[in-house]
This record gives structure tokens, sequence and C-alpha cells, in this order.
């Protein structure tokens, strides 16, 4: 008969510490945290680069000709010369009825076409992915193919669609007696909205579809067996689900609309309802190229950034709230 014997520590004793790292160890792992530092810096590299040649530095000579202005003293005799006008432009800019009632303007065209954009551009996909649209493959190529035309090229189709005596639409409306004026006072900012979404609507449909070939289709698959139609499932189950996608959308195309230039820069030449500060980009334009005040312009340019920088802030913090009282 055997017995076994069992070893107590004493009450005093205390266990051996473990062992400490070596000196090799520690030089081995601050060899591989340099290494992926220097990996990530290197990835980062061509980010920040464009950062600061697209971004930083525009933005940093637009606040610097923003506080200077070119004066000629002498009762305008006198050899030009750059002072510093301080807040200047930035009081001339805010007191101008031309630029605030451009972004009413501008206000106003985010409201219709934002909505509009971000709906249209899901639903189009919903339709596209619930397999309710045939040959999808298609579908996608021709709504999508819009987006392919340079931007001024689209004004100019939708300019001579709108101009009266050579536009076919116009013809067709007047032989059923129907007189319309696309380009009129009342009509000029829809008409707008209408090459936008013309343009765009392809694009974010997209966007979508491919974020709702990542939702699970066992989700989907479990709401047809618990009774969901196809309409709840698309409201209920699909679109909370690529809601970040909705986000993303809703905040790219709020910076886009901000800049509204294009299409009523090319339409003026055929309305008298859009003027050369139609809008704050144009009036950007018209300090700068018409009138030569460049420090006006630059300082339109960074009020119009700084009122960018802080609608998407809200949106972003609106959203953030919304999913954490969810999450609650």
């Amino acid at each position: 008969m055997t017995t076994t014997t069992h070893s107590r520590v004493p009450a005093g004793a205390t266990r051996a510490a473990a062992p400490e790292p070596s000196a090799s160890g520690i030089r081995a792992r601050r060899a591989a945290k340099r290494r992926q530092l220097t990996a990530c810096g290197v990835l980062m590299t061509p980010f920040f680069a464009l950062l600061v040649t697209v971004f930083l530095i525009p933005v940093g000579t637009a606040v610097h000709l923003s506080f200077y202005s070119d004066d000629q003293p002498g009762l305008g005799f006198g050899p030009e010369r750059t002072v510093f006008v301080g807040l200047r432009s930035y009081a001339a800019v805010l007191t101008d009825p031309t630029f605030l009632g451009g972004l009413g303007t501008v206000a106003l065209y985010c409201l219709i076409y934002i909505p509009l954009m971000v709906a249209g551009a899901l639903v189009l996909a919903l339709l596209l992915d619930s397999g309710v649209v045939r040959l999808r493959a298609f579908a996608q190529l021709g709504l999508f193919l819009p987006h392919a035309v340079p931007g001024i090229i689209a004004a100019l189709i939708w300019l001579y669609l709108y101009t009266p005596g050579i536009s076919p639409v116009i013809e067709l409306f007047a032989k059923g007696d129907i007189t319309i004026d696309f380009l009129g006072v009342h009509t000029v900012i829809p008409s707008i909205v209408n090459i936008a979404l013309w343009s765009n609507l392809g694009y974010n449909m997209v966007v979508f579809y491919a974020a709702l070939q990542a939702v699970p289709r066992e989700v989907i698959e479990a709401s047809v067996v618990d009774g969901a139609g196809p309409v709840r499932t698309a409201l209920q189950v699909k679109t909370p689900l690529v809601r970040a996608s909705i986000v993303m959308v809703s905040i790219f195309t709020l910076i886009w609309a901000l800049q509204l230039f294009t299409e009523p820069m090319l339409l003026s030449q055929s309305s008298p309802m859009i003027s050369s500060r139609f809008s704050p980009s144009m009036y950007i334009y018209d300090a700068a190229f018409t009138r030569n005040n460049y420090s006006l312009a630059a300082a339109a340019s960074v009020v119009l950034l700084v009122c960018t920088i802080a609608l998407s802030y809200g949106v972003t913090r609106f959203t953030s709230r919304a999913d954490s009282e969810e999450a609650r």
C-alpha cells in the first residue's frame, strides 16, 4: 500500500514570483512596436500629404487673405498696397444681403434636394435588392450612367430642355395647352434639384445597394417566416441595418449641396431669376473674379466652410445620439 504525501506551503511563505522578462524579450517587443508604428506611418503618409495639400494649405491661405485687403491711399491715386483689415471682410460678408440671400437659397435647396435624394436612392436600392426589378444589371447600369456624365454637360443638356423655343419638352406641353416655365421664379430651384437628382441618384443608389448586399440573408428569411411582407421587411428590417450608409450619404449630399455652383451658373445664361450671387459659391466667384476683391471672397469662403463643418457635425451628433438612445 502506497501513501501519497502532499507538500504544503508554510503560512509565512510566498509563492514564487513570475519570472521577469529578459532584456532580449523587451528589446524584441520594442522593435516590433517600432516596426508597427513605421508601417502605420508609411501607410498614412499619402493621406496626410493629400490632407495638407488640398485642404489645410488652401484653408490657411483663405484665412490669411481674409485679414488683408488691397487699398489705394491718396483718394485712389496712390500706389496700391496690402494692409491688415482684421475682421472687416467678415463683417462685410455677414451684413451683405446678397450673401445672406444666397445662404437662404441654398438652405431651401437642401430642404428639397437632400430628402428626395436619400429617399429616392434608398427606394431604388430596396427595389433592386428585393428582386422586383428584372434585368437587375441593366437597371443598375441605366441608373448609374447619368452620374458618369460630367456636371457641366448634364447642366447643358437640361438647359436645352428648359429653354423655351428649342425644348421638345415645352413644345410637348404646349400641344396639351400647358404652359410651363422651368426657369421661372417659383420653378428655378426645383429645376436645379431635378438636374442634381438626375446626376447623382444612381451613384447613391449603388452605395445603398452595396450596403444591402451585406445584410445577413438569415435575418431577412426570419422576418419572412414571422409573416412580414415585402414592404415591412424593407422598411423595418433592411432599412435600420443600413443606417450607417444612410447617414454617410446624407452628410456627403449635404456637403455637396452647400457648394451649389455649376447648375445655377450655367442656367443663369437663360434665366434672369438666377443672379451672379445666387448661391454662396457664386458669390465667392463673383467677388474674386468679377470684383477682384480677394479678401471678401476669402472671408466668404471661410464662412461657408464653417457653416459646412457645423452642419456636418450637427448631423453626426444627432445620429450618434439617436443610436445611443436606441441601444439603451
